[in-house]
């Protein structure tokens, strides 16, 4: 019968494109990555090793290079510079390097000494001794003790700690897992699996599930001390937002609304940068979590009497933390979007403030143009009569001089009168002219 978790044999020419065919700059590596992972076929009794270390960037180039001399140090080829996944044989057994996102794990197993005692002295022959180079900080450390079930699981249990003790029954009862998720002498998470018909691809892949489990639920817990340091910072942008909003309703005036306008805009930027220097943690906190109950689900785990499950167990410790990551994540989402509303309304406020502003200078503008239009009439009729003065002038020394001449019949002095009235129309008439010359269009 076909082993349900054997892998699909490697396939050299899967990254390759039909002939005639140009393929995509990243074909290999999305083709390949279904087979990147292949579980290690393991018989009993044989020990693992795993460690995952927080690197950035710079420090997983420095970890490949260090990579690179352990391998060719031992005759074999080092990984590529695009290569995620590694495996070099070493200690009659085989080292697996991996890269992930934020850290990257050596898992390590070989042979182990004895056939019945579980956790006894590590060999001496392991790769992560004195020659091993770190390259980040420490993050997971775990073991994982293979060993042939004798039928004594109470004899293998009373190596932990009974307190926290975990058993379950996997792939229908063909292996049991035993772990205190407690670490030991060395710092290392102990996980005991007793073999009870595996075949080696099954024990295998059943060992790298349990130890992926270890790693990120640890990865999964790094979200909890963040949501933790953000909590008090949370609750003082609550209060200050609440202050703020009580302040709206007693506030009148544009000075007003715009110091408390002012006061909202660095609060707002204060939730989203706050906000986006948690996002990342938060959303890697959930696909780890998320991870782990998916390799919980697939180990199929049957319940041991007295005994509780790895699943139930994670489940009431992890729990309480996630809903304090997804909570602090809430109230920093509830939070922005209430900010924002804020915002909005007093920017309102703020608006409608303005066009009142802006209403009331017109209406002062308004007003000054009309006493300005009155007292340019003012003037106008001041001037009409000034000016129709030095003419009506002007004729009485004309109609002077023309009675001195003869020229006029009538007096001099009635002439002058009797021009007034002509002059101050014609001096009107002459005045409107002109300003109707000067006016715009459609103020004639």
């Amino acid at each position: 019968m076909t082993d349900p978790e054997a892998p699909l044999p490697a396939d050299t020419a899967a990254t390759a494109a039909p002939r005639g065919f140009a393929p995509h700059p990243r074909r290999a590596e999305i083709v390949g990555e279904i087979h990147a992972r292949p579980f290690r076929a393991a018989a009993p009794p044989r020990i693992f090793l795993h460690h995952a270390f927080a690197a950035d960037r710079h420090v997983v180039e420095k970890d490949r290079a260090f990579l690179e001399r352990f391998c060719r140090a031992r005759g074999a080829p080092g990984p590529g510079p695009q290569t995620r996944h590694h495996v070099v044989a070493f200690a009659g057994g085989t080292l697996a390097w991996e890269r992930h996102a934020e850290f990257v794990t050596y898992s390590w197993d070989g042979p182990l000494a004895g056939t019945a005692t579980p956790f006894g002295p590590l060999p001496s022959n392991h790769p992560f001794g004195a020659d091993f180079e770190q390259p980040g900080p420490l993050l997971v450390a775990a073991r994982l003790d293979l060993l042939t079930d004798t039928g004594d699981l109470a004899a293998a249990a009373g190596a932990f700690d009974p307190a926290s003790l975990c058993i379950s029954e996997a792939y229908g009862g063909a292996a049991a897992a035993l772990t205190d998720f407690r670490q030991d002498g060395d710092g290392r998470t102990r996980v005991l699996v007793l073999d009870r018909g595996l075949t080696a691809q099954q024990a295998g892949a059943l060992a790298q599930r349990l130890l992926e489990i270890e790693t990120y639920r640890t990865l999964a817990m790094l979200g909890l001390p963040v949501a933790q340091d953000l909590a008090p910072e949370v609750r003082r942008l609550e209060r200050d937002l609440a202050a703020i909003t009580s302040e709206i309703r007693a506030s009148e005036g544009l000075v007003a609304n715009r110091g408390l306008l002012e006061r909202l805009s660095a609060l707002s930027a204060e939730v989203e940068n706050r906000s986006a220097a948690a996002t990342y943690r938060f959303g890697a906190t959930r696909a780890y979590d998320q991870i782990v109950r998916d390799r919980l689900a697939i180990l199929d785990e049957r319940g041991v009497p007295g005994h509780s499950t790895w699943a139930s167990f994670l489940a009431r410790r992890s729990k309480p933390a996630m809903r304090t990551v997804d909570g602090i994540a809430e109230r920093m989402n509830d939070l922005s979007k209430r900010a924002s509303r804020t915002a909005q309304l007093l920017r309102t406020r703020v608006d409608v403030d303005l066009e009142q502003q802006n209403r009331d200078l017109l209406e002062s503008m308004n007003k000054r143009a009309r006493q300005q239009l009155l007292l340019q009439q003012t003037v106008e009729g001041l001037s009409v009569a000034a000016v129709s003065y030095y003419v009506v002038g002007l004729f009485g020394y004309v109609f002077k001089a023309a009675k001195e001449a003869h020229l006029l019949p009538v007096d001099p002095n009635v002439a002058t009168g009797l021009a007034v009235p002509v002059v101050l129309a014609g001096v009107f008439r002459v005045v409107r002219s002109i300003r109707k010359a000067h006016a715009p269009d459609g103020e004639h």
